[in-house]
């Protein structure tokens, strides 16, 4: 197929997603009310819980949501074949996604702007919420110290990115400046901003800066160290002083990327030269139910509910922002998904230099994806969407140094407010594990984020690599999306205290749960095969957990539905 035609389907079926269901969601189901004060002004202390207008904090919610998710997956899933990857991204990030997202910020909003897991204890019982709370803390941990070291590696393959990315802290800070202390208008001052980043992008693509090794650390140990210093910075300063600025900025170079690629595939309109479906694939697991968990933030992923429910919703200024901030932006991660599809499905053909050797074609897709075990290498899920996006947009003329290091700073950029963002969320879920604990002292900023980025940094250090977490990635996908099946159970509950019809949450729920309840006893049964100790008890552990808390939920839900209870006083 024309990589033309699949790129204008998808972008036309999210617009109508949006103003069909999305609205119906909005108005019939969760009945947004623009009259509601929201956390972000009840509680403003200009740190946390700041009013943002929706543009800004649309910036900030995407960017913090996609991070490497929708780039990863797809680039891993195509393996089966670019159809089935595209039919779940289509249909996850529309019926699934957004809903997902979209309830977690509502549910929130009403909550005063509390998490997700926290809600349980008043939605479900205490016991509950801190089951929840502890699967998201072990998710979280993983995301810390995971992006840590996928940040390292990228710095290490593409080092025309790290100029652009540090020189993008001031000039977020500067744009902070403007918007929240001058008064500026924010769409010229950032307009201003990322002229700058593109500025520092063209001087990093001649300028790379490669990391030595150093004190008998690797260059990816010593950047996770740095970038896990950072990390703890930036999540303690209030999030207008860099964190909302650097995802706004981040935002626009997201439809800058979006745009080039787009003038890409018109102009190179290359075909997809993926197999269809490819069910055999070499090495590879049943994609009956692996696909669900491989491809997880460009379809669903549980990570945005505490990203809805963690930041977005301390920031956002009315119950009506959040339909385009949370199901709007999930559908914008989903059409960054299907470009991903298109740059490793259609845009690698155009040429892959591997071993001194340039192969096109068929030939050059298999290169990264003659086996499982070649596709799902970090650096090949990367290099993939990387060198195939920047075939496509050299054919608009821009030279391979700058489009290589657009991409690259691109996927950095994301993987960056992931990190920020998980730090900052993993303080709030510690804060509230110990206020529930009795250990006020513990939920203070700088203890809890002090325990959020120590924890992380053990984790990626217990080997002395620094690469540690990814001992665990293969357990965080199962984790992720057994989460956002709880986040939907927690989302259908509170629409069943409201009396509200359950079946657009409890039939994406009730399919989560079950695929990836299915997948990781799969992978229980592959580690403990193989030894795998280390992740076949923390593995066995959160499912547990989880099983323990659907048991209780569905208690739960059964009295609420069937008006045996009555709402929580405090439930709006």
């Amino acid at each position: 197929m024309n990589s033309l035609i699949l790129a204008i389907g998808a972008a036309v079926l999210y617009l109508v997603a949006y103003h069909t269901y999305g609205k119906f969601l909005g108005r019939k189901i969760f009945k947004l009310n623009p009259e509601a004060v929201c956390p972000s002004k009840e509680f403003q202390d200009d740190i946390d819980f700041v009013p943002t207008q929706k543009p800004i904090l649309f910036g900030h919610h995407f960017t913090s949501i996609a991070g490497t998710g929708p780039i990863v997956g797809p680039a891993i899933a195509i393996i089966w074949g670019w159809v089935p990857a595209l039919l779940w991204i289509l249909i996850g990030s529309i019926f699934m996604g957004a809903v997902h997202d979209f309830g977690a910020m509502v549910v929130s909003l009403r909550n005063q702007g509390r998490s997700i897991g926290d809600i349980a204890a008043d939605l479900i019982s205490k016991r509950v919420r801190t089951l929840f709370l502890l699967i998201i803390f072990f998710e979280l941990w993983i995301v810390v110290a995971i992006f840590g070291v996928v940040i390292a590696v990228i710095f290490n393959m593409y080092p025309q990115a790290v100029i652009p990315i540090w020189l993008e802290i001031p000039i977020a800070v500067w744009l902070g400046h403007m918007v929240y202390k001058k008064g500026a208008a924010h769409l010229p001052m950032s307009i201003i901003a990322v002229v700058a980043m593109y500025i520092t992008v063209v001087i990093g693509a001649y300028a790379p800066i490669k990391m030595p090794a150093m004190l008998g650390l690797s260059p990816v140990a010593l950047w996770v160290i740095i970038l896990l210093i950072y990390s703890y910075i930036a999540s303690t300063l209030p999030v207008q002083a860099l964190l909302q600025p650097r995802d706004y900025i981040n935002s626009h170079q997201l439809f800058v990327a979006l745009g080039l690629l787009s003038l890409g595939v018109i102009f190179a309109h290359p075909t997809m030269v993926a197999p269809t479906t490819n069910f055999a694939a070499k090495g590879a697991p049943p994609i009956w139910p692996m696909l669900f968990v491989v491809i997880a933030c460009g379809a669903i992923s549980g990570f945005h509910a505490l990203v809805s429910s963690g930041t977005s919703s301390k920031q956002c200024d009315a119950e009506t922002s959040s339909l385009t901030i949370g199901y709007g932006s999930m559908l914008m991660e989903g059409l960054l998904a299907v470009f991903v599809l298109i740059a490793c499905g259609a845009g690698l053909a155009l040429g892959l230099t591997k071993g001194g050797q340039t192969f096109t074609g068929i030939e050059a897709f298999t290169q990264n994806y003659a086996s499982w075990g070649a596709a799902a290498g970090l650096g090949t899920m990367i290099s993939s969407f990387v060198v195939g996006s920047a075939n496509m947009i050299e054919s608009i003329g821009i030279p391979h140094a700058i489009t290589i290091t657009i991409m690259g700073v691109f996927v950095v950029s994301f993987a960056a407010t992931t990190l920020d963002t998980a730090t900052r969320l993993q303080r709030y879920i510690v804060a509230e594990l110990a206020t529930a604990w009795g250990a006020p002292a513990l939920a203070q900023k700088h203890p809890a984020t002090t325990i959020a980025v120590v924890t992380a940094f053990i984790l990626a250090f217990y080997n002395g690599s620094g690469q540690g977490a990814l001992k665990l990635w293969p357990l965080f996908g199962s984790v992720n999306q057994l989460l956002a099946g709880l986040a939907l159970l927690v989302i259908t509950i509170y629409l069943a205290y409201k009396k509200a019809p359950l079946r657009y949450t409890l039939i994406p729920m009730v399919f989560m749960i079950f695929m990836t309840g299915w997948a990781m006893l799969i992978n229980l049964g592959d580690y403990y095969s193989k030894a795998n100790w280390l992740l076949f008890l923390i593995g066995l552990a959160v499912f547990i957990l989880e099983i323990w808390m659907v048991i209780e939920s569905v208690i739960v839900l059964k009295k609420v539905y069937g008006a045996e209870m009555e709402p929580v006083a405090e439930m709006r």
